[in-house]
């Protein structure tokens, strides 16, 4: 049955950017869940306070969608000044970082297991960013799907709200199409200027790693796109 709320009308279904497929976890992967999660686990319930959740203050970065955690912890084994968010929802790729984060003792990574919308409108604080970073998220490449890409105007307008004068919402992807869509949607926003000039590409930071995946998919032939925009 559909839920309606108090006027009648039937209640709007979330459409949601991501499938949860459960994948194969290894045992190491499901003893690091139960066992980590506590030490790098954030609650989804309840606000975020980074410097109380870190102990320090220091640069702030969230990726969303961090895939098997290779980039991420990578990112925070370079920059041990930094702290570092990562939202995923599938339980193996979060138990593979558990793991990584636990081998090389990175204490400036923390995790939530959770839509990523949810996470931004409910549990981080205004303006607290310096960075978002949002690499090869699902290209939904069927048009039928494209209504489930993440990167749509409402997104963009909460990533504005997240980010601090200055910050930088770093996306990259090897679907040309979903490239597109990301550079018309967020320079749609007065909120953010392209750091590459109106209607271009950015080459690959440094501080971007270079992935398995995305090096799979090179020599696949799949042009990679980066888009870098300073919120203003």
């Amino acid at each position: 049955m559909t839920a309606t709320p108090d006027n009648g009308a039937p209640a709007a279904r979330k459409i949601r950017s991501f499938v949860r497929r459960e994948g194969r976890i290894t045992p190491a992967q499901r003893h690091a869940l139960e066992v980590l999660w506590p030490k790098y686990g954030l609650d989804a319930s309840s606000p975020l306070e980074p410097e109380k959740t870190f102990g320090r203050k220091a640069s702030l970065n969230l990726e969303i969608g961090f895939g098997n955690g290779a980039a991420l912890a990578l990112m925070a084994a370079a920059d041990p000044a930094s702290d570092f968010i990562g939202i995923e929802v599938h339980r193996p790729g979060i138990g593979r970082l558990l793991l990584e984060l636990e081998r090389q003792g990175l204490g400036n990574v923390r995790i939530y297991r959770e839509d990523a919308v949810h996470v931004m409108q409910h549990c981080l604080p205004p303006a607290g960013l310096d960075r978002l970073l949002l690499f090869f998220p699902d290209p939904w490449h069927k048009k039928r799907h494209h209504k489930r890409r993440i990167v749509q105007p409402e997104f963009i307008a909460i990533a504005a709200g997240l980010l601090r004068p200055g910050g930088i919402l770093h996306m990259a992807t090897d679907w040309e199409d979903y490239a597109v869509q990301m550079l018309e949607v967020t320079q749609g926003s007065a909120a953010f200027r392209n750091c590459a000039g109106s209607g271009n590409y950015a080459s690959r930071p440094g501080d971007r790693p270079l992935t398995r995946f995305e090096q799979r998919g090179l020599k696949l032939g799949h042009g990679v796109r980066d888009l870098l925009f300073e919120r203003i």
